[in-house]
């Protein structure tokens, strides 16, 4: 039995309190607002299948916050050198790192089965595919190669196809665009915080790129050069029938601000500029997807 005096001696409300930490509720809120906004894109007319919606939202948030705390069991040890992560859960001595195994797989494993009965296969399939390209690829990945990067993007940018393959039965052209407008966003925004965070990852020895090319020639070209299709495919919802002429205007001025913002961080690479590059990226994406759906054609 751990004692009180222990770190790892808590109140099992405490415990609660971490376990939820561990799921990273705010990330996991932002996966939930883009499987929301898939799913009410293909939904016909403003019909809605309220029941089958909450459904897709239970079981992703068991499965994202399960594979985002076996991340973190996976990280622990790189979460205790980073001066950022070491109040996380494990690197804090909050949870044990079997607690954390244990709860991660059970939660992940039961949000799989819950979308399999509840959902239908291709959804819970999407989902996998997250789970998969998230702790299998993008997360060993960090620590040989920068690539990691784009591995991560596929991962995150697969959640708005889950809540349209939930209503459709199908991946086609729209659910690809909806993919390609969150992995195209993630790319500036997760390298802009990589570059505020450059000194930390190479203590750690994460390989990312602004790590690998501290000089900062490919991390710019990658924010400008991604930053430049977001604009072109963030307008193609409304050439598809997606969206209107208004989701157009406001895609178009949100991802020239965006790009304005990638190229003053070209230019300069301060971490200034990163900083203030990530927090337009953070307003981009809820603008964007919050005009597609007012603006639903």
């Amino acid at each position: 039995m751990i004692s009180q005096s222990s770190p790892l001696g808590m109140t099992s409300i405490h415990q609660i309190k971490s376990l939820f930490a561990l799921t990273k509720p705010r990330l996991v809120l932002m996966v939930l607002v883009t499987v929301c906004t898939g799913f009410y894109l293909a939904s016909e007319g403003n019909t809605i299948n309220w029941s089958s919606l909450i459904h897709l939202l239970l079981g992703t948030a068991l499965t994202a916050g399960g594979s985002l705390a076996l991340n973190q069991y996976i990280e622990r040890d790189i979460d205790g050198i980073m001066g950022r992560t070491q109040s996380r859960p494990l690197p804090g001595q909050q949870l044990s790192p079997t607690t954390a195994l244990v709860f991660g797989i059970t939660i992940t494993t039961f949000g799989q089965l819950y979308l399999i009965f509840t959902v239908n296969l291709l959804a819970s399939a999407v989902i996998f595919a997250v789970i998969f390209t998230y702790l299998f690829i993008y997360t060993p990945l960090k620590m040989k190669n920068p690539i990691s990067t784009f591995f991560g993007s596929i991962s995150g940018a697969l959640p708005p196809m889950a809540g349209w393959v939930a209503v459709t039965g199908q991946v086609n052209g729209e659910s690809w665009i909806l993919f390609g407008i969150l992995f195209l966003w993630q790319l500036p925004h997760s390298l802009a915080l990589a570059w505020m965070y450059r000194h930390e990852y190479a203590e750690a020895g994460v390989k990312l790129l602004p790590v690998t090319h501290p000089n900062g020639t490919s991390t710019a070209f990658h924010i400008v050069f991604h930053s430049t299709l977001l604009l072109l495919v963030a307008s193609l919802p409304k050439f598809i029938g997606l969206a209107g002429w208004f989701y157009f205007a406001s895609a178009l001025l949100c991802g020239l601000v965006l790009l304005a913002f990638s190229i003053i961080f070209a230019l300069s690479r301060t971490t200034l500029a990163a900083k203030h590059l990530m927090h337009i990226s953070l307003l981009y994406l809820p603008i964007v997807f919050l005009m597609m759906i007012i603006d639903k054609a």
